[in-house]
């Protein structure tokens, strides 16, 4: 773990960057592997990667940070992303890959009412993807919506929000 770490630091290469963001997606499966990522600093190098211009690449960011969120102590670090990932998913092509990891990923993260309030600026976005997006946005929407939809302090957001 701490050579892929150390490789995602070390390389430009985006299908190298892929391969190690997968390898680490699938070891965070495991929740010793998951405190052992954060313990060396990977959360951090993980998040850096959602700044990527290759899309494959913050999609893969994304899914390694979604199987990592899995694990409280872990999302006190990844909840620094929340906004960038919210950015991520309004910016990123309706229906993509990207789009469906980055509402994965906060989908996890509003189990929760810790970081709801990192959300609010996107409930418009949400909105807007239940309407225009495929099936599997719309569902991945509908989880994140009653998530926040469970706390009370997120319902005049929710029906104030412009669509």
């Amino acid at each position: 773990l701490q050579k892929l770490i150390h490789l995602l630091q070390a390389t430009d290469d985006p299908l190298i960057q892929e391969q190690a963001l997968i390898t680490l997606s699938n070891s965070a499966a495991f929740s010793v592997n998951q405190d052992i990522i954060r313990n060396l600093d990977g959360l951090s190098v993980i998040g850096g990667m959602l700044s990527d211009c290759v899309p494959k690449v913050k999609e893969k960011a994304l899914n390694a940070l979604n199987n990592l969120s899995m694990n409280i102590k872990n999302q006190e670090e990844i909840q620094v992303y929340i906004t960038q990932v919210c950015r991520n998913v309004e910016s990123a092509p309706l229906n993509s890959d990207l789009q469906l990891a980055g509402l994965r990923l906060l989908t996890n993260m509003s189990v929760t009412s810790d970081y709801h309030h990192k959300m609010i600026n996107s409930i418009p976005c949400f909105l807007h993807l239940l309407s225009e997006g495929n099936e599997r946005i719309q569902i991945q929407v509908l989880k994140v919506l009653v998530n926040l939809s469970a706390n009370p302090a997120m319902t005049r957001h929710l029906l104030r929000a412009q669509v």
